[in-house]
Formats: structure tokens, C-alpha cells, sequence
């Protein structure tokens, strides 16, 4: 029974979202609430969403005070000169800005974590997006699944997970994998490739020149419009583009290119990238807990660069929508893994996949965890996978002479879909930055991410490494 309500209620989840019939903040909460009631442990949902709340709680902290700190540095200029040299390479050509996308993702996600990968990303390439009127879910949908790639490193977590679970050594896991991991990645770019083929055609290409014209004709006429009830006085409203502050306005947030937004900090641009650098070695070297390195790296940036207390309160209110959004879904998404956890679900939908497995297909077991290993990673937390599901099917394994290595490889392969999933916090991140809608993100993104576990899965077959 608990098994059945499992599934439903993730269905449920999934088609309330992408049909747009509820927000993803009321249907992480509702409905797991619904179903806790169906169960019958409605008496313990407070237990249930205190835990989900307790174990997310650090993430929520860091991703408020990471949006603060990344916001701040978009707002003082730190990444125009990435963004214009972008722009100067692609000549404003969509292909190239899709492929320089994924390229920049991966790279960004040597760092080991996922959500600092999607605020670079996206913080870099929203503006592109944004002025050359490009799909932003291309711009979610290949990013999520460079970084799942990337994720497998083995300081991003599920390649620990996996050695720790099966007690083996992560590089004897992750170096074999390598061959597998690079066709995963080729992959990512041919589909970028394509992708960005369909944005050319359905936009054009643009020169540099061309497209910084375009806007300045915009910024003309927005200026001609507001001052027309006035043009006798001779003086430009407040927030028109003579202020500074009119083009922050007019594109919704969107700042990267305008070289005259009043919260430019050229004179501190080494000082940013100095403490961006430091702060990111921290984080990688592990010499505080990464909330409180944003924590601190938040209020420096802001102190250094808006001395004066107004300011300051400025751009935290420039940024609260999406510090809300974001941490509102980490929250919300703690009710829904607390319940599932809670109630023993994860653990009855887990026994059951395991139980289903043919006899027939025991010496196969490697590409059968390679498989499972995509919807159990959507469904359920990486720790809930690798500490709960990979033991027992890894000892089903062993009966049939597979070996525990194989086993902790094969289980790798979901990671570009997990990256996605509901349950993992750094995807709210990824489109509540880009301003994308989750449903619109997971119709775009799941055909593509499981093409690319499968692919990675088919390498490593081919290759003799699962």
C-alpha cells in the first residue's frame, strides 16, 4: 500500500506542476500533506516536516545568502567582462551561446556543488538569453544536465555516497569511469549544438554591433516617451534611462550589458574577483561550512561596495524575490521529503524495484542498477539511493558474480537526470534565477537528461567498465 501511495503522489506532484494547475511551492506542500493523511500518520506530520526541515535548513541558509552575494556581484559589474566577451565570440549567434553554455557549466562545476554552478551560470548567460529573446528553459535545461555529468566528481557527492555505502575506494569507482563521463559530456555539447541550431533558425544571428543598437533604440525611445508629458520642463522623470536606472527597469532585473547602471563598482572590480576567488577556494578546501562562508562573503560584498546603509537595504530588496522563491522551495521541498521519508514510503518503493528484478536478470544487475538508477534518483534523494537502495541491490549482485564496483559505477548513471528532480534544492536555484517556470523546465529537460544517462550507460557497457 505504501508502495502504491508512493508513486502516486509523486505522479500527482508532476502532473499538477507541469499541467500548471498548482504552484510548485503548494503542491510540495499540499500534497504530501494530502497523502500523509491517506497513510494514516496525519498525526505525525509535524515530525515529518520538522525533520525535512532540520536536514535542509543549512542549504536554505546558503542559497539565501549565495543569491544575496552572486546578486551583488551582477550588480556591481563583476561579470560584463565574461558576458561581452561571450557576446563579441558568438557575434550574437545562439548556437554558439547554447554550446558556450554547457561549456561554461561544466567548467564552473569542477567546484563540487551544484548550486554555485547554476548562480555562475546563470548569472553569466541570463543576459544573453534576455537581449538576444533566446528560450531560457535551453538555458536551464543544458545547464542541469552539465552539471549532472560534472556531478560525478568525486567531491560532488554521489561518487562519496557510493564508496562510503559499498565501502570501497571513490577513485577506483570514479577513474574508470572517466571514458564514459566524457561521451556523457560530448553528448551534452552535440545536443547543445542542435539545440542552439533551432534557436538560430528561430532567431537569426545578430552581429555585436547590431544588437547593441537595437537597445540603445530602445533605451532612446523609452526616454522619448517618459519625458513627453514634460518635455517642456526639459527634465528626465526619475528612473528613465538618464538616471542610471531606467534599463534595470525596463528588462525585468536584467543588467549584464548596461554599462551605465548606477550600481556599477568599477574602481573595486579586483577587489570582487578577488574575494569571489577566495571565497570559492574556501568552499572547495572545505575551510568553513559553506553557509557561513556566503554568509560572510555576503556582508563583506555588501558593506565594501554600499557603504551606506540605503543602499545596502536596496539591493537586498532588489534581490528578496528571488531569495524568497528560492528559499521558499527548499522549504517546501523539505515537507515533501520529510513525509516520504517519514512514513517509510521511499524505503516500501525502494524493496519493491528491488523485488521486481527477474531472476533471469541477476548476472545483469550492473545494467539493471544503471537503469533503476534513473527514476530512483529522480524520486528520492541521493543519500536515500546510495545508503538505502545501491546495498541491497549491490548484495543481489554479489550472488550472481557482479562485482561491487561495477555496481557503484552502474549507480552513477542517473546523475544528469537527478540534477532536476523535485527533491534536489540546487534546481530551484537554477530556475528561480533564470526565471523559468519547474514545470516548463522538467517537460523541456527530462527526454533530454535520460538520453544522457542512457548514452553514459551505453559507453560504459561498450567499454567494459559497468
Amino acid at each position: 500500500m505504501l508502495t502504491i501511495l508512493g508513486f502516486a503522489m509523486i505522479a500527482t506532484f508532476l502532473v499538477l506542476i507541469m499541467m500548471k494547475k498548482m504552484s510548485p511551492i503548494a503542491a510540495l506542500v499540499l500534497i504530501p500533506a494530502l497523502f500523509c493523511v491517506f497513510v494514516g500518520k496525519g498525526a505525525h506530520l509535524g515530525d515529518y516536516v520538522i525533520d525535512g526541515v532540520t536536514s535542509l535548513a543549512p542549504t536554505a541558509a546558503m542559497l539565501m545568502f549565495a543569491i544575496v552575494y552572486f546578486g551583488v556581484m551582477i550588480d556591481v559589474g563583476l561579470f560584463d567582462p565574461i558576458v561581452r566577451g561571450i557576446l563579441k565570440f558568438a557575434k550574437a549567434d545562439p548556437m554558439r551561446i547554447v554550446v558556450g553554455t554547457a561549456v561554461l557549466a561544466a567548467i564552473v562545476s569542477l567546484d563540487g556543488d551544484g548550486s554555485t554552478t547554476f548562480m555562475i551560470t546563470v548569472s553569466a548567460m541570463y543576459p544573453l538569453y534576455k537581449r538576444l529573446k533566446m528560450s531560457l528553459v535551453v538555458l536551464t535545461g543544458v545547464a542541469a544536465m552539465a552539471n549532472g555529468v560534472m556531478n560525478t566528481l568525486p567531491w560532488g557527492g554521489p561518487t562519496a555516497r557510493a564508496a562510503t555505502a559499498l565501502k570501497l575506494d571513490a577513485s577506483d569507482i570514479f577513474v574508470p569511469m572517466i571514458p564514459a563521463l566524457l561521451v556523457g559530456l560530448l553528448f551534452v555539447f552535440v545536443l547543445s549544438y542542435v539545440l542552439g541550431l533551432r534557436e538560430r533558425k528561430r532567431l537569426g544571428v545578430l552581429t555585436l554591433d547590431e544588437v547593441l543598437v537595437e537597445e540603445k533604440e530602445k533605451e532612446t525611445e523609452t526616454v522619448l516617451v517618459g519625458t513627453g508629458a514634460s518635455a517642456g520642463q526639459g527634465t528626465p522623470p526619475a528612473g528613465s534611462a538618464g538616471s542610471g536606472t531606467g534599463a534595470e527597469a525596463e528588462d525585468d532585473g536584467f543588467q549584464g550589458l548596461d554599462p551605465h547602471r548606477a550600481t556599477l563598482r568599477p574602481r573595486l572590480y579586483w577587489f570582487n574577483a578577488l574575494l569571489t576567488v577566495v571565497l570559492l577556494t574556501a568552499m572547495i578546501l572545505e575551510w568553513l561550512p559553506i553557509p557561513v562562508l556566503f554568509l560572510l562573503g555576503a556582508a563583506l560584498a555588501l558593506t565594501v561596495n554600499f557603504p551606506r546603509i540605503p543602499d545596502q537595504r536596496a539591493r537586498l530588496a532588489a534581490h528578496a524575490d528571488n531569495v524568497l522563491n528560492v528559499s521558499g522551495m527548499v522549504f517546501a521541498a523539505a515537507v515533501f521529503t520529510g513525509v516520504l521519508q517519514g512514513t517509510g514510503m521511499v524505503d516500501s518503493m525502494a524493496t519493491w524495484m528491488v523485488d521486481v528484478i527477474p531472476e533471469g536478470m541477476g548476472p545483469h544487475m550492473a545494467l539493471v542498477t544503471g537503469l533503476l538508477s534513473l527514476p530512483l534518483t529522480y524520486f528520492m534523494s541521493n543519500d536515500g539511493f546510495y545508503f538505502g537502495v545501491l546495498p541491497v541491490l549491490a548484495e543481489a549482485g554479489a550472488a550472481h558474480g557482479v562485482s561491487p564496483l561495477e555496481m557503484a559505477r552502474a549507480s552513477l548513471v542517473g546523475q544528469p537526470l537527478h540534477m532536476s528532480s523535485p527533491l534536489v534544492p540546487a534546481v530551484y536555484v537554477l530556475v528561480g534565477m533564470a526565471r523559468v517556470d519547474f514545470g516548463d523546465h522538467t517537460r523541456f529537460v527530462v527526454k533530454w537528461a535520460a538520453a544522457t544517462c542512457l548514452v553514459i550507460l551505453g559507453a560504459g557497457i561498450l567499454f567494459g567498465i559497468i
